[in-house]
């Protein structure tokens, strides 16, 4: 791969980040996982409190890109037909035409995601998988890129749905935002007393340049030592005594794909051992689940993963 493309990738990921970083202050590695997501074809899981900046981040990677934006708010009353669309009856022509739903767009914020039933839920999966919406045997394909920022609050736990294992396997990654230092707050308070900057960020890259961004990241060379330790990795979350569900196949291809996109980030043309390592506990958070004995023992997933790391060989 030339050098030149690999340059291209980390300046336009370092125009984006400081793009969205006038709306999201002290936020910077927080930003580049998203950015290095999107360019990966992942989808994002934010799980934080109210009032961080999750919905703010969403909106503002859709305006930095120049791309389509559009949110649904989850509640226990949404239908899988208002994500997706309807056939609507037209008297004029005495036909039914698919009116889509607002899935049809570039970046779709899935906001407060578990306040949705599963049967509301799990009308997202062929979309995030294959980027298709099938209705009444027809088969729609949605805009490119399509990239899903989805949220959920972890104190409010009424009127809430658990995510089905086979959504979360979704996400490339699971992050937090997290609470802005003392000083990043201050700069927050400076910069909204008169206007909210969200409403004078404007787009720096065309969102067709993201498609050019992707095809980048598919290219970084991953040898076969490096393929072996993603899979030692996973096999062992599947094996560890802590461990109920461990890591998927399709965590495997995230990790390698995330793994990808960290190393353009970084100015390489090919992955390291400390790409993967960097990538390895947001792709998993979300997808283990710890045996009942482990919960009680105030183990956590980070802690087994980090148990992991320093067991399997590096090569």
């Amino acid at each position: 791969m030339e050098n030149e493309n690999i340059s291209i990738f980390k300046d336009e990921i370092v125009l984006l980040r400081d793009n969205i970083a006038t709306v999201i202050k002290g936020k910077n590695d927080r930003i580049e996982l998203v950015l290095i997501t999107l360019m990966a074809e992942g989808h994002i899981l934010i799980e934080d409190v109210p009032g961080v900046g999750k919905t703010m981040l969403a909106r503002s990677v859709a305006q930095s890109i120049n791309g389509e934006f559009k949110r649904i708010q989850f509640t226990n009353d949404l239908l899988p037909t208002d994500i997706l669309g309807n056939f609507i009856y037209n008297k004029e022509t005495e036909k039914f035409i698919f009116k889509k739903g607002p899935i049809f767009t570039n970046i779709l914020l899935a906001d407060e995601i578990n306040r949705g039933t599963p049967k509301v839920q799990s009308a997202l999966l062929e979309a995030m998988e294959e980027s298709t919406v099938s209705l009444d045997r027809n088969t729609y394909l949605l805009p490119q890129p399509f990239f899903v920022i989805a949220t959920e609050n972890p104190i409010e736990q009424a009127g809430t749905f658990s995510l089905p294992e086979a959504e979360l396997d979704r996400f490339m990654i699971k992050l937090d935002i997290g609470y802005p230092s003392s000083r990043s707050e201050n700069e927050v308070l400076k910069v909204v007393q008169v206007v909210h900057p969200i409403k004078n960020i404007k787009p720096v890259i065309e969102v067709k340049k993201i498609m050019e961004l992707r095809e980048i990241v598919k290219r970084i060379k991953v040898n076969d030592e490096i393929r072996d330790y993603i899979v030692s990795l996973l096999n062992a979350t599947r094996k560890h005594g802590n461990i109920l569900l461990g890591g998927s196949p399709r965590a495997s291809i995230c990790l390698q794909r995330l793994s990808q996109g960290i190393a353009a980030f970084n100015g390489r043309d090919f992955v390291i051992p400390d790409d993967v390592k960097y990538g390895l506990k947001p792709v998993l958070r979300h997808r283990i689940r710890l045996t009942p004995q482990a919960r009680i023992n105030n183990v956590t997933v980070d802690n087994i993963l980090e148990e992991i790391l320093k067991n399997v060989k590096t090569p």
